[in-house]
């Protein structure tokens, strides 16, 4: 027997005929003899109607209100799929975050969690039930005015409640049901013949994951990593086997490549003459801190005549306005000639566990977009991933040329 968590995300819930199907892989699970949870999702498009219904009533809404409405979609679905539990003869039962409880902080709209009680899931499934628990959502402690409200994770909050319930649960498995087969080695609609994974670690899924790949959030990666849980991405539409993502001693083989990212969601911002004198980088990126702008890639030139340098960094899209806006305000201070903004840009990334041991995986990656005739902007690496900036245009043929380059194609 085993313990297992399924996650049904948006498209596996999005009308009542897939939420019978989910239903049925749950019922199959249960009738393996294994004790089962599952956590979903507001049903496709939802949230984004009710994130829209709070904009038109107010703009400058208030947050705890917004996470009243919003997580409202996932109350739905639960309810749903435990009546369709039942109709399989299933024993169900459905969960809101409150009820459970899913114990998280006051940051409304991208709480965090602090803690789940799972005593009383852990009984009920050891009496063959299945609790249908409402992802995304939990209730607010910490502060006397917000402490009882409800709270929500961000989006693509239900892989971080899930992942948590299978650690508070101290479950075999966690299978994260989506519309895609697995992880692949890249975007299979970009590249044909990308590879669909047998396993992947969690250090390169966190990169995958923080790198473009929109198979699972970045934070529920984290957690499953801290938590040791086994994730499984598979498809709620086939029947076969996904992608585990496990500790780096059970992959068995590791491959100097594991995959080709991409993320578009980049913006390039270029301070020109800005006084090369120490101090300078903390005034710069001091006061974007402070505004809560990310910054991901920086590179500084070298001063030719020791007065003056160039200093480049990316933001994403959404921020870069307000970066724009924090800089620009302080050129006075900062003493830059001009601001140079660019969101016509790509980050590219090569990511695998065997670049720790094998030399020459950055040349083959800088030689193969020379080949294409593709001008590298920014460079950045860590001991698993190196990341690259270039021009929008060409995402997809510097994707399809790095996946070839590695032999990452499928045979």
């Amino acid at each position: 027997m085993e313990r297992i968590v399924q996650k049904f995300g948006g498209t596996s819930v999005r009308d009542v005929a897939h939420i019978r199907r989910a239903a049925e892989r749950t019922a199959r699970e249960v009738a393996a003899g294994n004790q089962v949870a599952v956590v979903v999702s507001a049903m496709a498009g939802e949230t984004n109607r009710l994130v829209d219904l709070c904009g038109e009533v107010s703009p400058m809404y208030d947050a705890r209100e917004y996470d009243s409405i919003v997580a409202a979609g996932e109350q739905v679905s639960s309810g749903l799929m435990a009546l369709a539990l039942q109709q399989l003869g299933v024993t169900a039962r459905s969960w809101l975050g409150w009820q459970i409880p899913v114990v998280t902080d006051t940051v409304h709209g991208k709480a965090r969690i602090l803690s789940i009680d799972a005593d009383e899931l852990q009984a009920r499934m050891a009496q063959g039930e299945v609790p249908v628990v409402a992802g995304f959502q939990g209730v607010a402690h910490g502060g006397p005015s917000r402490a009882g409200r409800i709270a929500t994770l961000g989006r693509g909050g239900s892989d971080t409640s899930a992942v948590a319930l299978a650690a508070a649960l101290e479950a075999d498995r966690c299978d994260i049901f989506t519309d895609v087969d697995g992880v692949f080695t890249a975007d299979p609609r970009i590249v044909k013949r990308a590879r669909k994974l047998s396993t992947v670690t969690y250090e390169e899924m966190l990169e995958m994951a923080s790198l473009g790949a929109k198979v699972l959030q970045t934070r529920s990666v984290e957690m499953a990593m801290k938590h040791r849980v086994r994730v499984q991405v598979l498809s709620s539409f086939h029947d076969a086997p996904g992608t585990l993502v496990v500790d780096e001693e059970e992959k068995l083989e590791q491959e100097v490549v594991s995959g080709i990212t991409y993320s578009r969601d980049e913006a390039k911002v270029t301070l020109v003459r800005v006084p090369d004198k120490p101090g300078i980088a903390a005034d710069i990126f001091g006061p974007l801190s402070d505004a809560n702008v990310n910054v991901d890639m920086i590179v500084q030139n070298v001063s030719e005549d020791g007065s003056t340098t160039d200093v480049t960094f990316t933001v994403s899209h959404g921020d870069l306005a307000r970066a724009a806006e924090v800089l620009s305000a302080a050129q006075g201070r900062l003493g830059y000639e001009r601001l140079v903004p660019d969101e016509d840009v790509v980050k590219i990334s090569v990511i695998g566990m065997g670049m720790r041991s094998h030399a020459g995986v950055a040349k083959r990656m800088f030689r193969a977009l020379a080949d294409n005739n593709i001008n590298i902007q920014v460079i950045s690496t860590s001991e698993i991933k190196i990341s690259v900036l270039v021009a929008e245009q060409y995402t997809e043929l510097a994707v399809r040329a790095l996946h070839h380059a590695y032999g990452l194609d499928e045979v």
